[in-house]
């Protein structure tokens, strides 16, 4: 059963194409049956079934010879799938923090328990850390560091953090990854790969927000924050970007010793910014500190298009002078020019209640979906409304962040994923400020950068580059013209010429059309046995049994057999969608 509904959703789903040789192998099998057991133990047997996973397990459990578990959970269900999450382990806890991003797609409900999710992990013994670091390094630690403490100051589900010093007496943070964390992830994205091709094919209300697409992009992220080096070279990105800006902190990169698993910065002697406290005791600055984490966080989004996408006080520190650090870039946001301008759109014409403006920057978020336009404009239109009689300076930029959301999950709008994260992480952010500042307000400083968005596309330096890049392209496009209208001439010739038609879900649709065909025959079959066995009863003649022909009463009995079993297929169906 596994194999054939592999076979039938591989051609269905890109991020498939790599689990063809891997899964058939049945080496995720133990995994599988383990996801499959969680899954049901919290409560979550009925999305496990309509996964067909317990047919699945079933047969893992007879080759594995492993029972299959009973559990039943009747918290909500935002709450059993949280907890099925961070049992699941570091992979499906990453993903569902991924998912908090979400508000799009996931009401507010689902969002509060994604938000809970931690990838705290325990600690490795000291004496693991001490081989660890030896067989990472290829050399004896201590021809590196003058100190290392294997204790850990900081553990996660990826890799944990130390504290060291240099030979020159500079004090590094070391952050060591997990052994054998690689292998466990990889098959935790094929199995995430299969799941999501299956919950497209057995879930319809769920192919709209394209679960396979997700899941691709949470494994490319996911890779990435894998490689250690890879945060390292972020690290190196933003410090550049804010080189003349002494007041915003980034932590030095010892390239020397840094590897795809191991990354060895500077250590931060800093105030941490839930430290509020501490923060006071050391005479700093509140909303001094409050306004330069905003406009660092702001100049990276609008200005520099590349940001720390969990900038949550635990990633912030504060430093005499009233200096701001950032730590932790292992999960980044990006920005496209384009997109910066479509999202300073959009706040320009909130700031303006321009309804139409509104509509057209969401429509362009909307990709191949189909959307109510005339319900939409009502919708946009009351939006603003509700909105109206408030100033700018007391707007509350994560009500109306989680407001546009709204909007756009009941109207299927599907955010695209840049700014899913871009939204969480201004939400995360006025968060951090506000605990710093209460009377802080982000759009005060908001409007200026969105203000420079706006005017910049207006330069002449910037026409003069767009014109010029456009002009190139139409260049492009009319020189390929005279050699595709030959192409299409020579094919139309060779009558090879054809179309395709992208007739998504037909193979399902072929799927339920035999089975209702299936049906249809039994039904048929049913009524025939039906009238038979009537005409049969009607003679005395041959065997007998309880005062009835024999031959009548077996074919009645067939019949109601038959009954049964299409009333039952019927009902089963019919719960599926």
């Amino acid at each position: 059963m596994l194999l054939v509904n592999l076979r039938q959703i591989l051609p269905r789903c890109d991020a498939m194409s790599m689990l063809k040789e891997t899964f058939i192998a049945m080496r995720d099998l133990p995994r599988l049956r383990e996801i499959s057991a969680i899954l049901i133990r919290h409560g979550l047997g009925e999305f496990a079934q309509r996964l067909n996973l317990p047919k699945a397990m079933e047969k893992a459990g007879e080759w594995l010879h492993m029972p299959l578990p009973n559990a039943a959970d009747y918290l909500d269900t935002p709450v059993r799938l949280r907890r099925a999450l961070e049992d699941l382990g570091p992979t499906f806890i990453k993903l569902g923090q991924i998912l908090a991003t979400r508000a799009d797609v996931f009401a507010a409900d689902w969002i509060t328990e994604f938000e809970r999710l931690q990838s705290n992990a325990p600690a490795l013994p000291e004496q693991a850390v001490q081989q660890l670091l030896q067989a990472t390094l290829g050399c004896d630690p201590e021809s590196v560091f003058s100190f290392f403490d294997p204790q850990a100051i900081g553990s996660a589900s990826i890799a944990q953090v130390h504290y060291a010093r240099l030979h020159d007496g500079t004090e590094v943070a070391i952050k060591l990854r997990r052994p054998n964390i690689v292998e466990k992830i990889e098959a935790d994205l094929r199995i995430l790969g299969y799941l999501a091709a299956l919950i497209e094919q057995e879930f319809p209300e769920a192919r709209r927000y394209q679960p396979c697409l997700i899941v691709k992009q949470f494994a490319r992220a996911l890779r990435r924050e894998l490689n250690l080096a890879v945060e390292a070279r972020n690290m190196e990105r933003f410090a550049k970007n804010f080189a003349n800006e002494p007041h915003i902190v980034v932590p030095q990169v010892f390239w020397q010793h840094t590897q795809q698993n191991l990354n060895v910065q500077t250590f931060i002697h800093g105030i941490p910014a839930n430290r509020l406290d501490s923060v006071d005791l050391a005479g700093l600055d509140r909303k001094l500190l409050a306004k330069r984490a905003a406009d660092a966080i702001l100049k990276m989004i609008l200005v520099d298009g590349y940001f720390h996408a969990d900038p949550h006080p635990g990633n912030v520190f504060f430093l005499p002078d009233n200096r701001v650090v950032f730590v932790d870039f292992g999960m980044v946001g990006r920005l496209s020019p384009p997109r910066r301008e479509e999202l300073a759109d959009l706040l320009a014409a909130f700031a303006q209640r321009s309804e139409r403006a509104v509509f057209d920057v969401l429509i362009n978020w909307t990709q191949d979906s189909e959307v109510d336009e005339v319900r939409l404009n009502e919708d946009i239109a009351e939006f603003l409304f509700q909105y109206d009689q408030i100033q700018l300076k007391d707007l509350n930029l994560s009500q109306l962040i989680h407001d546009i959301m709204a909007l756009m999950r009941d109207h299927a709008i599907v955010l695209p994923a840049d700014l899913a994260m871009l939204f969480k992480a201004l939400i995360t952010l006025e968060g951090l400020v506000r605990q710093l500042d209460p009377s802080f307000q982000m759009v005060n400083h908001l409007t200026p950068f969105v203000r420079k968005v706006v005017a910049e596309r207006y330069q002449p330096k910037e026409l003069w580059r767009k014109g010029k890049a456009g002009l190139a392209e139409l260049a492009s496009v009319l020189g390929d013209v005279p050699h595709d209208m030959l192409q299409l001439a020579k094919e139309i010739r060779r009558g090879k010429f054809r179309i395709d038609l992208d007739l998504k879900r037909l193979d399902h649709f072929g799927q339920q059309l035999d089975k209702s065909a299936n049906r249809l025959t039994m039904g048929i079959v049913t009524g025939c046995l039906i009238i038979g066995s009537s005409i049969v009863m009607t003679v005395d003649a041959g065997p007998m049994l309880f005062g009835l022909p024999l031959f009548g009463f077996l074919g009645f009995l067939v019949a109601f057999a038959n009954s049964l079993w299409l009333m039952w297929s019927i009902w089963r169906s019919s719960k599926h969608f």
